[in-house]
């Protein structure tokens, strides 16, 4: 069995940087491992806490129990048809890589999700998403271990239940299954998506003249640093809070006072308005007080800028929900995951 280490530092462990301690911790290299450290913890009577790449999760107190860090690796082809490459991935590989993975060997449908924080296990369990795309797109089938019985259960498409930053995993089996694989189904034809947000632009400003998965990556990850902080440089979990989606009636009443408010059409005639324009129109953008604050070029992303307490960021985002609705009539929901 890993290796089980008692007071452990979560900080260097995910990525706000806000100190916080587990009670043991133990990494996973295997699915063995896996069921081991679960079987351990139930023996124990230790609740488990899975951590990928702790990108979306902000601590405010020391965790009891056991954290299993899923460190379950590899990046393999298993399969191809006419149309598709079939790619199975380790839920501990770093998300990018395996993006940058898949542009060099010319499997396309991820480049638009290049420099997304986390591991690859994060991926179908938020659904992430950005400029367009989302996993659902790519998704074939995950590899999971059920928690209480120890059995592997495959998931499929219909099984994961998506929705926008959503999936079965974040709701109705929420701690019950540890991710360890999952297969994408990635084309062998790109189908290049630029018109969402400032790919375009950033494609023109690049020069690019002929596209490619390379280059369209290339813009997104151009655009996601002049927009977002590195977490090596300032703590934070990216984007903390989903953008929204509301009925018609609720668009229409706020966009006639406000005719510039940005909005996308979202299924079953419903939109999607961007949570980051009404922080900002709050009068949240820039906010800082002792270390914890609000970016200032960005109005999603909560920060920590040395010192804060996870704690002190969570209030911070209870201050910007209640504005938030009491200007616009919109509860925002936060995207990060709180412990």
């Amino acid at each position: 069995m890993p290796k089980i280490k008692p007071s452990h530092d979560l900080q260097p462990f995910h990525t706000f940087g806000t100190s916080a301690t587990a009670e043991f911790l133990a990494e996973a290299g295997t699915i063995e491992d896996v069921i081991e450290l679960s079987e351990h913890a139930t023996a124990e009577q230790l609740k488990l806490t899975i951590l990928g790449g702790g990108s979306n999760v902000l601590f405010t107190k020391d965790v009891r129990g056991l954290v299993l860090l899923n460190r379950i690796t590899g990046i393999d082809l298993v399969g191809e048809d006419d149309h598709h490459f079939y790619v199975r991935a380790g839920a501990g590989e770093v998300w990018h890589d395996f993006v940058e993975k898949c542009i060099s060997e010319g499997w396309a449908g991820v480049e638009n999700l290049a420099l997304i924080p986390g591991m690859v296990g994060a991926s179908p369990m938020q659904n992430i998403g950005a400029y367009g795309i989302e996993i659902e797109s790519v998704f074939d089938h995950l590899i999971a271990v059920h928690l209480p019985t120890g059995e592997l259960h495959q998931f499929d498409k219909r099984d994961c239940q998506f929705g926008y930053r959503e999936s079965v995993f974040k709701r109705k089996f929420k701690g019950q299954y540890v991710i360890c694989y999952v297969q994408y189904k990635l084309r062998k034809k790109p189908d290049f998506n630029t018109s969402y947000g400032a790919i375009q632009q950033e494609l023109e400003k690049q020069g690019v003249s002929d596209l490619s998965l390379r280059a369209v990556a290339d813009a997104v990850i151009a655009i996601r640093q002049s927009k977002l902080p590195d977490p090596k440089e300032i703590g934070n979990a990216g984007s903390f809070f989903k953008n929204p989606v509301v009925d018609q009636d609720t668009f229409n009443a706020i966009a006639e006072e406000h005719p510039e408010l940005p909005n996308y059409p979202a299924p079953k005639g419903k939109v999607k308005l961007a949570a980051g324009w009404l922080i900002d129109q709050s009068g949240w953008k820039g906010f800082r007080e002792g270390d914890f604050g609000v970016h200032d070029r960005q109005a999603l992303v909560l920060v920590n800028h040395g010192n804060a307490h996870g704690r002190e960021i969570f209030d911070l985002s209870k201050r910007i929900l209640k504005d938030v609705e009491e200007k616009f009539g919109v509860k925002l929901e936060r995207e990060v995951n709180i412990l």
